[in-house]
């Protein structure tokens, strides 16, 4: 048994939660208590009923998210809002939220992790988001179809979008939504992105500025940086862990 306040204080510093400035929505930190105590850690990409009934049958009380609960800004405590905060009432389990931060950590985030499946080692980053980085690029070895097929193994749907040189010297790596990261890859010296999710748009860029994209899925590359954090904290104070899935294809 650990002491609520305790696993907060640790993922605060990790992830320099204070002073990270986010997206306004995303309200990074513990967003529901519990009873002041944990036992066992969980691990998830969303919040949601699914993720919260699943993590309280497992007897999680500390789940830690990356998409958290309050999004859409104040909404009356009633429908599938209600039963998302009752699901946790009822099961004493405390939620804790790290968005943006969990994408750019040099150590325990989505996209140098997504670099290290690949066997690339992430050198500097990129993509402004106010006063942080929150995007990586890592020296390349590799031939594209070897990318290709490597993430072809770990993910189960890749988008890939071939406009690109075949041997890229660089890949830069945006977990998520990777819309935002397009327009600074050509800044940046780099042709070739990896990332979950791009609007319909930048099929026609991509041709246009000879880019490679490659799509892996929102959720699925950012399982990562919940999983690293929850493993992390876990070892430190002693308790078990795990990953609760949802199935997510998107």
């Amino acid at each position: 048994m650990a002491l609520l306040q305790h696993l907060v204080d640790y993922c605060d510093r990790r992830t320099r939660r204070p002073s990270f400035k986010d997206f306004p929505g995303a309200h990074n930190g513990l967003q529901v208590a519990n009873d002041g105590r944990v036992t066992r850690i969980g691990a998830a990409v969303d919040a949601g009923l699914v993720p919260f009934e699943r993590a309280v049958e497992r007897g999680v009380d500390f789940l830690i998210v990356h998409h958290g609960l309050f999004w859409g800004g104040v909404q009356p405590l009633t429908g599938p809002v209600y039963g998302r905060f009752a699901a946790l009432v009822r099961g004493n389990c405390a939620v804790y939220s790290s968005h943006l931060p969990l994408d750019a950590h040099e150590e325990i985030g989505n996209n140098v992790i997504l670099a290290r499946q690949l066997g690339l080692k992430p050198r500097r980053q990129f993509l402004p988001h106010e006063n942080e980085l929150i995007g990586w690029i890592a020296p390349n070895k590799f031939k594209r179809s070897q990318l290709v097929a490597r993430l072809e193994e770990l993910y189960p749907r890749v988008v890939s979008i071939e406009c690109g040189t075949a041997v890229p010297k660089l890949v830069a790596f945006c977990s998520g939504s990777g819309n935002g990261a397009v327009p600074h890859l050509l800044a940046a010296g780099v042709d070739t992105l990896i990332t979950g999710e791009l609007r319909e748009e930048w099929f026609n860029y991509a041709q246009e500025h000879r880019l490679n994209l490659l799509c892996c899925g929102h959720y699925a590359t950012e399982t990562h940086g919940v999983k690293a954090l929850a493993a992390e904290l876990a070892k430190k104070f002693r308790l078990p862990w795990e990953f609760i899935e949802t199935e997510n294809p998107l």
